[in-house]
């Protein structure tokens, strides 16, 4: 019987970007939250490592032979250094495709720990987050899904100061937002961010004085992303005009926006009159934290 791993969304509650420096890579600093839905990474029985994408936004994903699930794959079959029984793999993508989440990051980290488990592989967690770390910026923070603070280009982590209860609402129009268009414009630009950690509480009492800590934090790549889909600024005054959000921001390089509510009534409300406001957006009522438990 196959193994299925859970892939969550991630949510960038802010996210400051830095001048590139001379590799061309910037430098972040973000607090990095973990949803409560994502896609789906399962094993199945095949004769060779092969990758097969279902659900309602399979056909969005372009480049399949080169999918970072598979890309994931081989790189820790190469890391075992010893033969291992071939293996399928199915990704059930139920997230927006360049939608800001860190879909691709999480699905590869699901593939990982997923091998790992499945094919009894001796390889440490450093190892592993070092070869998640090695397929992307966020691969390190979404091997785990747990709460952190990321720095340099995303794999230095740390612990996340002490989050309360997040219900929260993502919102995405439909409309893929490229990262490296994103990066371009906000280097044209030249309004790079100080990427220096903010002072933090070790912890925070509830939503509300989250969301009032993070309004005078910034997702840097706001303005680019917007400029690349103006859609994306649609979804986000209109997040933010609601009785129910105490806070609404762009997550990562856009594409998703997320409102932050004070309970599960609320976050149910604000989800219900969007969907009814805009059917055609994606609309999910999540909470956010982690790390989440796979799926059985």
């Amino acid at each position: 019987m196959g193994r299925t791993a859970f892939a969550p969304a991630k949510v960038n509650l802010f996210l400051h970007v830095g001048a590139p420096g001379a590799d061309g890579f910037h430098p972040i600093c973000s607090l990095m939250a973990f949803a409560d839905i994502g896609d789906r990474v399962s094993t199945f029985e095949a004769d060779a490592l092969v990758l097969r994408v279902v659900g309602p936004f399979a056909r969005d994903l372009a480049g399949d032979g080169d999918n970072l699930v598979l890309r994931a794959a081989r790189a820790l079959i190469a890391e075992a250094r010893r033969p291992v029984a071939p293996m399928g793999l199915s990704l059930e993508k139920l997230l927006p495709v360049a939608s800001g989440l860190g879909g691709g990051s999480s699905d590869a980290g699901a593939a990982l720990r997923l091998l790992r488990e499945a094919l009894e592989l001796e390889i440490d967690d450093a190892r592993l987050e070092t070869l998640a770390g090695s397929l992307g910026a966020d691969g390190a923070a979404c091997l785990w899904g747990a709460p952190a603070i990321a720095e340099g280009r995303g794999e230095r982590l740390s612990a996340a100061p002490a989050l309360p209860p997040l219900d929260a609402v993502l919102v995405n129009p439909r409309t893929p937002v490229s990262t490296a268009e994103v990066y371009r414009r906000f280097d044209a630009d030249g309004r790079f961010g100080d990427v220096s950690p903010p002072p933090e509480p070790t912890a925070f009492e509830d939503a509300a004085e989250l969301a009032a800590w993070l309004a005078v934090q910034r997702n840097d790549l706001e303005a680019a992303a917007i400029s690349v889909s103006p859609a994306v600024s649609e979804v986000l005054e209109t997040l933010a005009g609601e009785p129910e959000t105490l806070l609404a921001r762009v997550s990562g390089s856009g594409g998703t926006c997320f409102a932050l509510c004070a309970s599960d009534i609320e976050a149910e409300s604000l989800a219900e009159r969007i969907e009814a406001m805009a059917p055609a957006w994606w609309v999910r009522r999540c909470r956010l934290g982690g790390p989440w438990p796979d799926l059985e």
